[in-house]
Parts: structure tokens; C-alpha cells; sequence
């Protein structure tokens, strides 16, 4: 008998066996033939059953698979199934826990969705799992700037910075301010200054879930994570005894930006007085400071200058009236997006940033150092009056002669009545000044004598300095910050017509908020003379070619004129397609050739308008200009034929950002764009050359990276922090970059739009060091050939394009006469040299 249930067991484990193989087999087919019929749903749910239930079949349908999740995760995404959609990922990510192109996937996902955390998670896990995959790294690199800023290496390399703050903390502590909440603690160094200090309990609070993250493992490489209590959440939502169980008696925090306020540390203290701290100390100073609360920094002073700055000025104002022969309307005002916060409905930055001892030009200041205001961070009314209250005005006499362009704006950090830290242009500090552009005023010249009169108010967070005017001796009159106030009746009978004047136009013109780059492009007119000749030549070399048109090329000027009498056939006109990203007149510019039909892909409406109005000032038939976009049901096929029976004689691409790193798609949209091109069509730029170089710069360094634990009072940061170090340091300005160049400038790579098989993703370079040194970086910038005579110089000054630089992990000793060989791998936007000597 027990042989016979032996037998029986056994056949029904057959029969279970045979049972499963027969489900395995029969769900595969389907999966097949669901992805023939693009059922890729259900095609997914096959592959699950079978993964499920047959482990062992993994490696073989591992790429099919793959291809499954991602059409079905595309399908998903389009029908807004999002929760569905991370769903089958995670479904997919238990089976393949270690499949570094489903977490690359995941990644991108989260990233387009805006969790910028998350995706910096799944990111780092593929770059973990497979270094050399290509899209990981390019993907990684991308988010590692959006979560772990860049500034955070160059604040932990400040040594002078992180001192003053430990000395502030400890003096502090020992003073008896003992229990410690850091607001905002990002790696916690602050945090762990007040317990190495003697603080008996210390809290920190970091919202961002990377750098929440990225901090617990710098307390426990430090053996204080049983020492610090980390939260991660945000410090308006703390709550005693919930969170922390009693009120501190010390408040430290960081959480300033270039322009002091904006990164909420009055709501944050503000809150932290009513609900976290200890009630401050009487005036008096007596009784024990157990009892009662302070905040490190204790206050600040904000201080000012007015500056002449070019390089400011052309990124901020265009200063052109008319741009490779088309004219700009008098009606049109463009400005940046400072100038626009002050009536738009968002909550827009009011100033950008610079380091201006770095500036290209350098600046001249106009006025001598004058106070903004101070600001006491212990004192809870007057932070709470901050928001609250009208708008302070003051006037600023002008010493020196020029064109006024910024009011920039710095501070003192008072972090107690003896350590100060400074953010002046003056000073050696990791800090970068707040830049206020003067905009909207009809003459910005200035003269010793005159007044600069602005407004000064806090409001959603941000310092603001509003309705900027100058006066001169003499009559005072200010109107809207817009007309200089005049010195004389004729003057003045002058302003007043100015103001019936503007006041008559005021329904009628157009304000155009533009990116400070774009601007910035509006003004370079190299760039786009370069490009009217370029067009011209295309143009007039295919109109010849169909004998319907003729060109007359004289300089600056070119005419398309029918060779036709007003009864003959007028054919179609030739068509140009721009795609470069951003605001662009190329389509206006092609326009003025005249028989032309140009479409731009600019996509806001009020850009839109501009490019209108700009269209019916140079008399443009209304057909000449048509916006793309607008034609197509789908935005991502913006490259398609003009019509069904026509081809485009020109399309003009973006090949480099103006952070200084080539498009990350621009190879696939050249792939396209050939396939449309008329017979002598032209894809703009024709091709590009990448050149660099081979410098030493301590400053790359110290920008990319934290150097060591000197730096941070020998705590432990720097292999945790820099594993978000990004090997490319973008948006750099070489003409301004601290560096000794070891090498002569080099091509190091070419890319070509019109003639693929030139090109080449990986190849190497032979350079020889000019000078003895270390090589820490190649900076690199790239020249644009629109054709083989006309190219843009991505490094000139009068170039919107920023440039970029590869910074080696490890310096490399180097002697003159030497040969170094650059690797140089190029894959999508991402580049990757490596140096072997």
C-alpha cells in the first residue's frame, strides 16, 4: 500500500508538472500574440503569470518583457493611470530586483511626474548596478543637480564659513542654550557642531527626501545618529510633543539664499518662536538662559550698490532696435522674468544671482555701499512686521557717471555679537550676490549728482526693490518709475508730453516676458546677421535651382524677386521650419526673403503676439509666418512635412543648450529632419565641433566636489555628499574661470546633422601639455558651422551659449612636453573623457 500512494503521489506531481508547463506554454503564445496585436496590457499580464508560476524562464523572456512593461507603462502614462502604471513597475522590480534598465525606467517615469527624489533613487540604483549603462548615467547626472544643489559642495568646501558657525554653536551651547532643533539641517553639519559641542539633545528637520537620506548616513558614519534625532519632514509642520517633547532653547538654521529671505526663513522662525522655541531672553540679559530661546544667526543687515554692468544689461534688456535687418515695434517691450514679478499673478523670483567678482566685463559701481535693512531673527514682532508692512522708501545719490543697470544686494549674517559672516562681491565667500535688473525706464543713463529713489518691501517671502527711478536736481517728478524726473520748464513741458505719450500707448503696448537667456540671444547679433546670410545662400541657391525666384545678395541686405509677369503661375513658396528652443526671430528673419512661407514652434501665446507684431511692422504678408504647433494634433511630431506633397528647404535645430552641453535628442530630430528636406535643403547648423582644452583650476575642484575633511572640521561629509558629484560642470563662463591652461585648445569631437556617417560616439585625442601642472579640468565649448564659411563661436562674448568643463576625479601631475590621450565617449547629451598619459 504505501507503494501504491508513493505511485499516486508521484503521478499527480506528474500530472501538476505537465499541467504547469502546459499554462506556461499556452500563456506565453498569448503573450505573443497580444504584442502582435499591440495588446500590450494583457500581453504584461501574461508574462506575470508565467514569471510567477516559472522562475526559471526569467532569462529567456527577460528582453521581451522588458519591452512589454515599457509600452504598456507608455500606454498607462497617456491614460493617466498613474498609481497603475508604478504598479506594474514594482510588480516588474520583484522579479528583476536587479535589472538596472527597469530602474532607469522607473526613474524616468518619476522624474516627468516631478519626483525629482525618487527618481534620483532609482537613478543611482542602475548607475550601481551597471556603470558604464549609458542612459543611468545621463539620467543620474541630470536629476544629481536638481536634488543635492550644486552650492552644497561649494558651502562644505567654505572652511571660513563652517567655522564661524561651529564657534557660534559652541559658544552657544556653553553659554547653556543645550536642547537644539537645526531647521533645514541638509548633510548636518550644523546639527553635529552642537553635539560635538555638548548639546543634551539635538533635533533636525530636512524636507527633501535625498538629502533627509544622504544625512542619516553622514550621522551614523559619524556615530551620532543615536545622538541626533533626524525628521524628515518640513519645520512648519513640527509639533511639540508629537515630533520633539519639549520646546529648545536653540534655533540654528541656514536656510538663506543670495537674497536672504528666500528660502522662508521668516515664516520658519516665525513659527518656530510660537510653536518650538523657548520665550527669548529678557533685554536685561539675567536668569538662566536654560529658560529661554535664541536663534543662530541672531539677525542680518542687508546692504546695496547701483551698478553699471554689461553683462548683466544684455541678458536683461534688449538694447536693439532692429536685428539682421528686421525691426523691432517701438510698441513691444521685452523684459525678464524680474521685471515681471511685479504684476504677475506667480510667485517669481525678483532678482537672480551672481557671482559678481566673477562677472564677465566686470561692473563699475554707481553709488556708494548703502543699507537695504536689518533684520532682527530673535525678535518675533519685528519678523512678523516684515511681511506686513508698507513699502519703505529710499533715495541713493549717484557718484560716478554711467548707465544704470542693477541694484545688487548682499548681507551680513550676524550669527551673535561677534561672529559675522559676510556675502559681499568684496569678499572670498562660497556666497553669490542678488542681482535686481533696472528695467522699464525710458533713459538709464545717470550722472553724479542725480538720485536713485526705489521702494523696499518683503513681501511672499522675497525682498523686493520696486518702482526704481532717478531723479536730478531740480523739479521733482516721478511717474511709475518710468520717466526721469527734469531739471527745467522745457524738461519738464518735455516729460509731460512724454507722459501724455506714454499714457496714449499705454493700452497698446505689449510687454513680452522672455528668459534671461533668451534675451541675452535677442541682443547677440552675430548670431543672427550669421544666420540671415546662411538662409540667404539656401534660399537663393534652390529658388535659382526651380528658376521661379531670384536673389540679389548685396552685404547685409537680400531680396527674393519674382522672375514672373502678374499673369504667369506663381508657384509654392520654399518653406522654413525653425525648432530651436525658446523665443527665436529666425522665422521673421527667413521671412524677410520673401517668397518664403516660415513656421515657428514657439508655443506661448504671448510670444506668439510678439512674433506678430514684429511680422506686421516689417510688412509682412500674413501667410509669410504660421506657428507650427498649432497645426499639429501631436507636439511630438513637430518634425513633419509642411504638406502632404512638400518638403522644407531649411529646418533649424538646437544642437547646444545654453548650459554648454549639446541636446540631449538633437541626433534623433537630425535623423528626421534629413527625410524631409528638399532636394539642396539645409539642416541649420550643418554640423558642430567640440574643442577643448587641458587646465589646472583649484576652483573646478571646489565647485564639482568636497575636498577631504578639512574643509568640514574633520567630520565625515565628503564620501557621502559627493557620491552626487556630476563630472560635468555646466553653465561655467571660461572667460571669467580662475585657471592656468596647460594645453593649447584641441578639437576633440564632431557632430554632423547632414552627413551621419561623419559622425563618431566614441573616439580619441592626442594633446600635448604646453605647461607643467595637474590637470583637474577640460573645459570645453564647440563652434557651429551653419555652413563651411559662416560659424558661431559658442565661447565669444557676445555669445548666449554658457560653456562647460569635464572634472577629473583625480587630479593628474603633468610635465611640458608630455602626451596625454583624451577617450572621449559621447552619448546623447552626455560626455564622458577619460585622460591616459
Amino acid at each position: 500500500m504505501p507503494n501504491s500512494k508513493s505511485r499516486s503521489r508521484h503521478r499527480h506531481k506528474v500530472s501538476q508538472e505537465a499541467g504547469r508547463r502546459e499554462l506556461v506554454s499556452r500563456s506565453l503564445q498569448s503573450a505573443q500574440h497580444c504584442l502582435e496585436d499591440q495588446d500590450f496590457g494583457t500581453a504584461y499580464a501574461h508574462y506575470l503569470l508565467v514569471l510567477n508560476i516559472a522562475p526559471e524562464f526569467k532569462n529567456d523572456v527577460k528582453e521581451t518583457f522588458q519591452y512589454t512593461l515599457f509600452k504598456w507603462a507608455e500606454e498607462l502614462d497617456s491614460l493617466a493611470r498613474i498609481q497603475d502604471l508604478f504598479d506594474c513597475y514594482e510588480h516588474a522590480l520583484e522579479l528583476y530586483p536587479n535589472d538596472e534598465v527597469i530602474c532607469n525606467s522607473m526613474g524616468e517615469h518619476l522624474f516627468r511626474m516631478g519626483f525629482r527624489d525618487e527618481a534620483a533613487a532609482y537613478f543611482h540604483k542602475a548607475v550601481k548596478l551597471n556603470p558604464d549603462f549609458p542612459d543611468a548615467k545621463e539620467n543620474f547626472y541630470r536629476v544629481a543637480n536638481w536634488v543635492v544643489e550644486r552650492w552644497h559642495f561649494i558651502m562644505l568646501n567654505d572652511s571660513n564659513r563652517n567655522l564661524l558657525y561651529q564657534k557660534a554653536i559652541q559658544k552657544a551651547v556653553h553659554s547653556g542654550y543645550r536642547s537644539v532643533l537645526d531647521i533645514g539641517t541638509g548633510t548636518g553639519i550644523l546639527s553635529m557642531f552642537a553635539k560635538k559641542a555638548g548639546a543634551s539633545s539635538v533635533y533636525a528637520c530636512e524636507l527633501s527626501k535625498t538629502m533627509y537620506e544622504l544625512a542619516c548616513e553622514v550621522l551614523a558614519a559619524n556615530n551620532l545618529d543615536e545622538e541626533i534625532k533626524l525628521l524628515h519632514m518640513k519645520s512648519l509642520d513640527i509639533e511639540v510633543p508629537e515630533h520633539i517633547p519639549e520646546r529648545v532653547s536653540l534655533v540654528i538654521t541656514e536656510t538663506v539664499d543670495a537674497g536672504l529671505f528666500g528660502e522662508g526663513i521668516v515664516e520658519s522662525l516665525i513659527h518656530a518662536w510660537e510653536h518650538l522655541l523657548l520665550p527669548p531672553e529678557p533685554n536685561d540679559g539675567k536668569g538662566d538662559s536654560k529658560n529661554y530661546g535664541k536663534v543662530i544667526p541672531a539677525g542680518a543687515t542687508m546692504w546695496g550698490i547701483a551698478v553699471e554692468c554689461k553683462e548683466i544689461r544684455r541678458h536683461h534688456r534688449v538694447d536693439v532696435k532692429e536685428i539682421a535687418g528686421v525691426h523691432l515695434p517701438e510698441t513691444l517691450k521685452f523684459c525678464s522674468p524680474t521685471y515681471a514679478s511685479l504684476n504677475s499673478s506667480e510667485t517669481l523670483e525678483p532678482y537672480t544671482t551672481e557671482k559678481l567678482s566673477r562677472v564677465p566685463g566686470a561692473y563699475k559701481a554707481l553709488t556708494e555701499t548703502f543699507q537695504v535693512l536689518a533684520v532682527n531673527f530673535n525678535n518675533l514682532q519685528e519678523l512678523k512686521s516684515l511681511s506686513t508692512s508698507k513699502p519703505s522708501k529710499i533715495k541713493i545719490p549717484i557718484i560716478k557717471e554711467g548707465i544704470l543697470d542693477a541694484i545688487v544686494v548682499w548681507f551680513t549674517l550676524h550669527l551673535d555679537d561677534e561672529h559675522i559672516l559676510s556675502t559681499s562681491p568684496n569678499v572670498d565667500t562660497c556666497w553669490e550676490q542678488a542681482v535686481y535688473p533696472v528695467q522699464g525706464l525710458l533713459d538709464h543713463s545717470v550722472k553724479s549728482g542725480d538720485c536713485i529713489a526705489m521702494e523696499i518691501c518683503c513681501q511672499d517671502c522675497y525682498l523686493r526693490i520696486q518702482r526704481i527711478s532717478v531723479m536730478t536736481s531740480g523739479y521733482g517728478m516721478d511717474v511709475e518709475g518710468n520717466l526721469r524726473e527734469k531739471n527745467s520748464e522745457a524738461e519738464l513741458c518735455s516729460a509731460l508730453a512724454s507722459l501724455q505719450t506714454a499714457s496714449t500707448l499705454e493700452n497698446v503696448w505689449q510687454e513680452c516676458m522672455l528668459e534671461s537667456t533668451e534675451i541675452a540671444l535677442l541682443n547677440n547679433l552675430q548670431y543672427h546677421e550669421c544666420f540671415k546670410i546662411a538662409i540667404g545662400k539656401v534660399l537663393s541657391s534652390l529658388s535659382h535651382h526651380e528658376q521661379s525666384y531670384s536673389m540679389d545678395v548685396d552685404g547685409c541686405h537680400h531680396e527674393l524677386e519674382k522672375n514672373q509677369s502678374k499673369n504667369s503661375v506663381t508657384l509654392d513658396p520654399l518653406y522654413v521650419l525653425d525648432v530651436s528652443e525658446g523665443f527665436s526671430i529666425l522665422p521673421v528673419i527667413a521671412g524677410k526673403f520673401g517668397a518664403v512661407k516660415a513656421y515657428s514652434s514657439v508655443e506661448k501665446d504671448q510670444h506668439q503676439v510678439a512674433l506678430n507684431l514684429i511680422s506686421e511692422v516689417n510688412q509682412f504678408p500674413k501667410e509669410t509666418l504660421e506657428f507650427w504647433l498649432s497645426h499639429l494634433q501631436d507636439e511630438n511630431k513637430v518634425l513633419q512635412r509642411p504638406k502632404s506633397d512638400k518638403l522644407w528647404s531649411i529646418i533649424i535645430l538646437d544642437v547646444i543648450e545654453t548650459s554648454g552641453l549639446i541636446q540631449q535628442d538633437v541626433m534623433e530630430k537630425a535623423a528626421i529632419s534629413r527625410c524631409l528636406l528638399h532636394s539642396g535643403g539645409k539642416i541649420f547648423p550643418q554640423h558642430v565641433k567640440m574643442y577643448g582644452m587641458l587646465v589646472e583650476s583649484s576652483l573646478l575642484l571646489l565647485e564639482s566636489a568636497v575636498q577631504g575633511t578639512d574643509p568640514t572640521l574633520d567630520f565625515n561629509i565628503a564620501p557621502f555628499i559627493n557620491r552626487f558629484k556630476v563630472p560635468i560642470r555646466i553653465f561655467l563662463d571660461l572667460s571669467t574661470l580662475p585657471y592656468i591652461p596647460l594645453s593649447n585648445s584641441v578639437e576633440l569631437m564632431r557632430v554632423d546633422l547632414m552627413n551621419p556617417y561623419l559622425n563618431n560616439s566614441s573616439t580619441e585625442v592626442e594633446v600635448e601639455v604646453c605647461k607643467s601642472g595637474q590637470v583637474t579640468g577640460i573645459p570645453f565649448w564647440y563652434h557651429v558651422y551653419l555652413d563651411e564659411d559662416i560659424v558661431l563661436d559658442t565661447s565669444s562674448k557676445s555669445s548666449h551659449w554658457k560653456q562647460a568643463a569635464i572634472v577629473l576625479d583625480k587630479p593628474i601631475q603633468v610635465q611640458a612636453g608630455e602626451k596625454l590621450v583624451l577617450s572621449i565617449q559621447h552619448y546623447k547629451s552626455n560626455i564622458s573623457v577619460v585622460v591616459k598619459q
